[in-house]
């Protein structure tokens, strides 16, 4: 064999064992992520050939599958009460990848999930039966909290303070996801959709963190009282009446001048929303302090999982006194969604310990067999001492009964609470977000539930735009239902 013929023929072998390689190479190493990849038809072929597995609330299925006609997708998803629901249950889309619910648990309702798998499925490498999800929402919270919402712009979340169980999760305005669910007309309702002004894909519930106005003087009323810097809420603070923060000529007021805020205690201050207390005693503690309290809250935690991810609510760091002061009365850079200021209620409501939230009780195979309990896993963690839950649980009592959140007072039951109307645009030039979070227990079957409403926007004149006017009917009408 001359050398040319050699040359040729290493060079060729050479070519033949690259080929090999990358077919290698692609087969076991870039398989998974080309199966896995979302633009591979096949998948969605595969998930759509048969119905999916159902999210369950109170029993009942919220979800369904319907047979498709002229299509290689043989079943598309279908809602029960979409709109009611859209802020749990997400969609599950033929063309887009699943949020929320349908995203976290789309292996189990598709019945890829290994634990559905039998041995003799392991072994044929055939298809499990899809499971089910067992919500934890109940539909009658659910109802009262999106009917009492109507045509606002805003959330509500209601958590059960002993459990962390989630009793509802109400975004408005809301959307349907059968919208989105068919292939062939997915595309033009989801244009619509993000087009809206309204941003009714926004989950407001959970995703949407803004400043919660005179809520948060609840987070700051207990860093003070954990702190000792004052040793219960009866007791005379130092606090100026106007409160000019250190620093600057900008002076602190009270929303209602005649308010008795001078040196006001906390049971007071909260009664009357005093920003002047609020604002000094955030200042007094250090912004480090009070940062560290709203952090055992759930503040600036970017994986809170319930299992849908929640935006974080924010408590910023590097602040100047006249901010810190701002930052005291919910303002400045502070943000939270609905999600965190209930579970500033409950954990206050709960003698101090907040019990993690979690949106799912159960997740079963086709036969109802338990696969997971998240019920049992629920974990309760001391935010504050039972002492100063108990206290801040009285001066919430004092809000409702004879102060700014009357709103929410209901018969045969215990209600606190605390309103907020948080500032909005650059010098408050836009409407204000009106607030309300709270808790109730009933007087005779000793049920309790803890919730947060935040009004965005509503068709309210700016005059009328308060906690108390707005966000607190919400959540009475969500505590009600929770206590029958």
């Amino acid at each position: 064999m001359n050398k040319t013929i050699r040359r040729a023929s290493v060079f060729a072998l050479l070519l033949v064992l690259a080929l090999l390689v990358r077919a290698t190479w692609v087969q076991f190493y870039d398989g998974k992520a080309l199966a896995d990849d979302n633009d591979n038809r096949r998948n969605a072929i595969q998930t759509y050939s048969r119905p999916l597995g159902n999210i369950i609330v109170a029993g009942n299925a919220i979800t369904g599958s319907t047979r498709t006609k002229g299509s290689d997708l043989a079943y598309k998803r279908t809602y029960t009460d979409g709109r009611l629901y859209a802020a749990v249950t997400g969609y599950a889309s033929q063309a887009y990848a699943p949020t929320q619910l349908e995203g976290i648990y789309k292996d189990l309702l598709n019945g890829t999930d290994n634990r559905l798998k039998t041995v003799l499925d392991t072994l044929t490498g055939k298809r499990a039966d899809p499971g089910n999800v067992l919500s934890t929402i109940d539909p009658d919270v659910q109802k009262a909290a999106y009917r009492a919402l109507g045509g606002k712009k805003g959330g509500a979340v209601a958590i059960d303070p002993k459990t962390g169980k989630i009793l509802a999760a109400v975004s408005t305005p809301s959307y349907d996801p059968s919208a989105l669910t068919d292939a062939n007309t997915a595309g033009s309702a989801w244009k619509q959709l993000n087009a809206d002004k309204d941003k009714p894909l926004t989950n407001r519930a959970l995703r949407q963190p803004l400043p919660p106005g005179s809520t948060f003087k609840l987070v700051v009323a207990a860093a003070a009282l954990e702190d000792g810097l004052y040793k219960n809420v009866d007791e005379r603070t130092d606090s100026p009446a106007p409160y000019t923060p250190p620093g600057t000529t900008h002076v602190l007021v009270n929303e209602n001048s005649s308010a008795p805020c001078k040196n006001a205690s906390i049971r007071v201050a909260l009664q009357y929303s005093c920003n002047n207390v609020f604002g000094h005693m955030a200042v007094q503690l250090g912004q480090d302090k009070v940062k560290a309290m709203a952090e055992k809250f759930g503040f600036n935690d970017d994986k809170q999982d319930v299992p849908v991810r929640a935006y974080a609510s924010v408590y910023p760091s590097g602040m100047d006194q006249p901010q810190t002061a701002y930052s005291g009365i919910g303002q400045f850079d502070v943000t939270a969604t609905p999600l965190q200021m209930a579970m500033v209620s409950a954990a206050i409501a709960n003698g101090g310990k907040l019990v993690s939230p979690h949106l799912v009780s159960q997740i079963t195979d086709s036969g109802g067999d338990v696969l997971q309990n998240y019920d049992d896993s629920a974990d309760a963690k001391e935010i504050v001492s039972s002492s100063t839950a108990e206290q801040l649980q009285s001066a919430m009592e004092t809000v409702v009964k004879d102060g700014t959140g009357t709103n929410a007072l209901i018969d045969g039951a215990t209600v606190g609470g605390k309103t907020g109307t948080a500032q909005h645009g650059e010098n408050n030039s836009k409407t204000p977000y009106a607030w309300f979070t709270s808790f109730a227990k009933s007087d005779t079957s000793g049920k309790e539930v803890a919730v947060a409403v935040m009004v965005e926007q509503s068709d309210a004149a700016r005059s009328e735009v308060s906690g108390n006017g707005l966000a607190a009917p919400v959540a009475k009408a969500m505590m009600q239902a929770a206590l029958k």
